[in-house]
C-alpha cells in the first residue's frame, strides 16, 4: 500500500491500486489518488480550506494507526502549499475578513509544529490566533460566523474555530483561565440560542443551524432569533466538535462539564432522530419524508463519527440494549451499501454529500433542498474517513 499511494503522490494517477480492507484508508487513499484536500484548488492556486483541515484530521489519525508516512508527507505538503517559509498564511486568507472557516486548518498547523519543530507552522498558528483577538462578536460575546454576517452565530462555526482555538491554548496558554472559559462559552452560546425547545414545530430537541442576535435576517426567529430548520451537516459539524473538544478541553476545568453536558444530552436525541427505516439521516431533519428531502451523507457520517467517539471515550454511556451502538452500526452499514462505489482503478466514490448550505437567504426548506449533490465532496468524503476511523476501532 504505501508503494502504491506513493506512485499515485508522485502523479501516476493511472495507477491501479487493489481496494484495502479498511474503509478509512480506502477513502484517505482515493482522496490522496484525486488530489483532494492538499492545500490547492481544482485550478492549482494555494487555498485556504475547513475542508483540508477535516481531511488532515483523519489523515493524522491514519499515520499515527498505520505508520504509514504518505498520510504525514501529504498532510504537510498540503499546508506547506499555504504557508509561506517565513510562516505567512496565504491562500487568499485575510485576517481582516474575519472568517471563522480557514482556522480548521490551524489544528495541522500546530500538529505539524510538534512532529518538526518548524517556527513557520508555530507563526501560522499565532496568525490565526491572532485573529481570534478582534475577531467580532455578539452582545452576549460569540464570535460572528463571518464579518459579513453580523451577529450570526451557526454551528459550523464551532466547528472551524473553536477546535483550533482550545488546541492552540492547550499548546502556549494552558493556564490561561480566560481563553478556556470563552471555549466553553462559544458551545453553549451555540446551545442555548439554537436548540430546539418543547414547543417547536416538528420538534427534536436538536440544534437549528444558528441565530440572528440581532433579529435582522428574514428567518430569524422571534424568541431567540434562531434559524427554522435543523440541517444536518450544520448539527454534524457541532456534533464533531463537541467530542474532538473534550480531548483537549481541561477536565479539571468548569466548563469541561458543561460542555460534556451538551454532548450527553445531543447523542439521544441524534439516535432518535435517524430514519428508523434506513438508519440515517433526512438533510432537513425537521422535516422528515417530505417530498423533495433526502437521505444526505455527509452529516449522517458526522453523527455517526460523534456517536461512536463519544462511546469509546466514555463521554456518553449506552443504554442496556445498546441502542446508540447499534444505530451507528446500522447507519454506518447504509453508508457503505449505498454511498460508497468502487471504480476501476481501485479507488472509491462517495456519493450523496450535498455541496453547501448556508443562512445567507431564507435558510427554510426550500433552500436546502434546491441545493446541488456532489460526488466526492471532500466534506462527506473526510467525514466517512472519520467515521471508518471509529467503526474500525470497536
Amino acid at each position: 500500500m504505501v508503494v502504491v499511494i506513493s506512485l499515485l503522490t508522485l502523479g501516476l494517477t493511472g495507477f491501479t491500486f487493489a481496494r484495502p480492507s479498511s474503509y478509512a484508508v480506502w477513502a484517505a487513499d482515493s482522496a490522496i489518488a484525486r488530489g483532494q484536500g492538499n492545500g490547492l484548488d481544482s485550478s492549482g492556486k494555494a487555498i485556504v480550506s475547513y475542508e483540508h483541515g477535516e481531511l488532515q484530521w483523519g489523515l493524522r489519525q491514519l499515520f499515527e494507526k498505520t505508520g504509514n508516512r504518505t498520510y504525514f508527507n501529504y498532510m504537510q505538503t498540503g499546508v506547506d502549499n499555504i504557508v509561506f517559509s517565513n510562516g505567512t498564511v496565504h491562500g487568499s486568507y485575510t485576517v481582516t475578513d474575519f472568517v471563522l472557516d480557514p482556522l480548521r486548518t490551524g489544528p495541522t498547523f500546530l500538529y505539524l509544529f510538534d512532529q518538526t519543530g518548524q517556527a513557520k507552522y508555530k507563526t501560522a498558528a499565532d496568525i490565526f490566533r491572532g485573529q481570534l483577538n478582534s475577531h467580532p462578536r455578539t452582545a452576549q460575546g460569540q464570535f460572528w460566523h463571518k464579518l459579513k454576517y453580523p451577529n450570526q452565530g451557526w454551528l459550523d462555526g464551532i466547528y472551524m474555530g473553536e477546535i483550533f482555538y482550545a488546541d492552540y491554548t492547550k499548546h502556549f496558554q494552558p493556564t490561561n483561565t480566560t481563553a478556556w472559559a470563552d471555549i466553553a462559552q462559544q458551545f453553549a452560546l451555540m446551545f442555548q440560542n439554537t436548540v430546539q425547545n418543547a414547543t417547536a414545530p416538528n420538534n427534536t430537541g436538536l440544534l437549528y443551524h444558528g441565530y440572528d442576535f440581532s433579529h435582522q435576517q428574514v428567518w430569524a426567529s422571534p424568541d431567540r432569533g434562531h434559524s427554522p430548520e435543523v440541517w444536518d451537516r450544520a448539527l454534524g459539524w457541532y456534533s464533531m466538535a463537541l467530542v474532538d473538544i473534550l480531548e483537549i478541553f481541561p477536565q479539571d476545568n468548569p466548563g469541561y462539564q458543561n460542555i460534556l453536558t451538551i454532548l450527553q444530552t445531543l447523542i439521544p436525541r441524534i439516535r432518535d432522530a435517524a430514519d428508523p427505516t434506513s438508519g440515517v439521516w433526512w438533510l432537513v431533519i425537521t422535516q422528515p419524508g417530505r417530498a423533495k428531502n433526502y437521505f444526505e451523507s455527509s452529516g449522517s457520517a458526522m453523527f455517526v463519527y460523534a456517536m461512536l467517539k463519544a462511546l469509546r471515550l466514555g463521554y456518553v454511556k449506552d443504554n442496556a440494549d445498546g441502542s446508540i451502538l447499534k444505530a451507528a452500526r446500522k447507519a454506518y452499514s447504509y453508508m457503505t451499501e449505498n454511498w460508497v462505489i468502487q471504480n476501476s482503478d481501485g479507488t472509491m466514490n462517495w456519493l450523496n454529500t450535498v455541496i453547501v448550505g448556508s443562512l445567507d437567504t431564507t435558510g427554510d426548506f426550500n433552500y436546502y433542498v434546491s441545493q446541488a449533490i456532489d460526488v466526492n465532496d471532500l466534506k462527506g468524503l473526510a467525514a466517512f474517513l472519520l467515521a471508518s476511523l471509529e467503526i474500525e476501532r470497536i
